[in-house]
């Protein structure tokens, strides 16, 4: 039900999704937040100040309708709701679960001004979620897309994104995707909690629905280059292939076992299925004491996914204070709830180890000097703090990057400095002729609605392009 009211506004405090128990859920991988019921939704709906000019959808990077379906919500028609969400965002039920609206739409929420701004994501997921329940994927009537052919290099939410909209135009798209399942990011990234596979599984169909193609196990680059991909028909080509490319510190110790990358833990508990062994043959040994080292959403998602692996002790390991930590603040809240602990200002210099095998990390611990480029205070060392904190598995969840196999094979590929390709922001076009991108190969790591803002804006430019061609 309703929060109570905030002072100074005459509208209640938005409705809070419930949850379950953080005793209970630090144990499993079933959704932590189990979803609005029909009077919640219809609470928090009836919220909405309806703005002529409404400038959450300014804040929206694939510019949904956000009144539009709200209205529908609240005069009870789902499924008009679900046609708004669908007319511009092809993954509603995702991005209702992962998206960070507080940062887009909902920071620009007239009503956030005085009081608290719509839940706008949570409703999404509701209209998403009761689409699967009255009108499921396998339902709907497929369409067989004829026009020209268009390759869509990865499968992840820019990827999905393009090669949707583009089969609504009736385009003949086919994504290629590197792994054996497609969702990319979403499916060997997003752990079970946050984002369940089956979710991803129904938004991949409705794709298929739309007339799109997917092969699996296709590493372009290796398997087929794009020249072989344009030489074979393809009249445009959208790289989407993502930044999985994991980073380390380059501190002493970090080729000792028990140290791995972000990318593949998360790789192996998700798409992998670990959390299900021995049903599953992919164990992930976890140890008593867990150190992850970063504070964005993949670090709490590692942080998490530990504790549900059985570990005793989790700690994030985070250079900065808490003001300064990139991942969402409701990840943060979920994962104190649960049990992680936060070792802020605090930077591992050496991991340490017995027979081979990591045994704890040195550390120091840190102060904030002056901002960086990036804006946020620059860690600085205090010199003989240095302690050691116990840590038999450490996750380096410090950064990514793009994968070399494509600008390799693709010598005429702009690419910056730090090998991502370089696109126009409007379009997604590249240096090569017939080329876009978009997405984290582009931008670095972002979120998931940025990479399908991108997406829609390539899909655009690529219509064009092929309708004067």
């Amino acid at each position: 039900m309703p929060d109570s009211k905030v002072p100074g506004s005459r509208r209640p405090g938005r409705v809070d999704m419930p949850r379950q128990k953080p005793e209970t859920r630090r144990r499993n991988f079933d959704e932590v937040a189990t979803g609005y019921t029909q009077e919640m939704a219809l609470t928090e709906a009836a919220r909405c100040l309806q703005c002529k000019k409404p400038l959450c959808v300014d804040g929206c990077p694939v510019e949904i309708d956000i009144p539009g379906f709200i209205r529908e919500i609240s005069a009870g028609n789902m499924a008009e709701a679900c046609r708004i969400l669908r007319d511009r965002n092809s993954l509603p039920a995702v991005c209702g679960r992962v998206c960070p609206q507080e940062d887009q739409c909902e920071k620009l929420c007239v009503l956030g001004k005085k009081s608290e701004p719509v839940a706008i994501g949570r409703l999404e997921r509701y209209v998403a979620d009761c689409e699967r329940e009255t009108r499921p994927v396998s339902t709907m009537p497929q369409h067989t897309a004829g026009g020209p052919e268009v390759a869509v290099i990865g499968s992840g939410p820019a990827g999905l994104t393009v090669a949707g909209d583009l089969a609504k135009l009736d385009y003949k798209a086919t994504i290629f995707e590197a792994l054996h399942k497609p969702g990319g990011v979403l499916v060997y990234g997003i752990p079970e909690f946050r984002l369940p596979k089956a979710i991803v599984q129904e938004e991949v169909d409705y794709i298929k629905k739309l007339g799109a193609q997917i092969r699996t196990s296709v590493i372009v680059g290796r398997t087929v280059t794009i020249q072989d991909l344009m030489d074979n028909g393809c009249r445009a080509v959208f790289i989407s292939s993502g930044a999985g490319l994991p980073a380390f510190k380059g501190i002493p110790g970090e080729q000792l076992n028990g140290v791995l990358s972000a990318n593949e833990f998360l790789t192996r508990a998700n798409l992998m299925k670990a959390y299900d062994f021995p049903n599953y043959h992919t164990p992930i040994r976890v140890g008593s004491h867990v150190a992850v080292v970063g504070a964005g959403n993949v670090a709490m998602d590692s942080a998490r996914t530990a504790l549900r692996l059985g570990a005793d002790e989790v700690s994030i390991v985070y250079r900065r204070s808490s003001t300064e930590m990139p991942a969402r603040a409701e990840e943060i809240e979920n994962a104190q709830e649960e049990g992680v602990q936060m070792q802020l200002l605090t930077d591992p210099v050496r991991i340490n180890g017995e027979n081979g095998w990591a045994t704890s990390m040195e550390c120091l611990k840190m102060e904030l000097g002056e901002p960086d480029d990036s804006g946020r205070r620059r860690p600085v060392p205090i010199q003989g703090s240095n302690f050691e904190l116990p840590a038999d598995t450490v996750i380096m969840a410090i950064a990514t990057g793009p994968n070399p196999l494509i600008r390799q094979t693709t010598p005429d590929l702009e690419c910056n400095a730090r090998g991502y390709i370089i696109a126009d922001e409007q379009t997604g076009r590249t240096s090569k002729q017939g080329v876009w991108a978009g997405g984290d190969i582009v931008t670095g790591s972002a979120t998931v609605i940025l990479a399908m803002g991108a997406g829609r804006k390539a899909a655009k430019d690529i219509h064009e392009y092929l309708r004067k061609a």
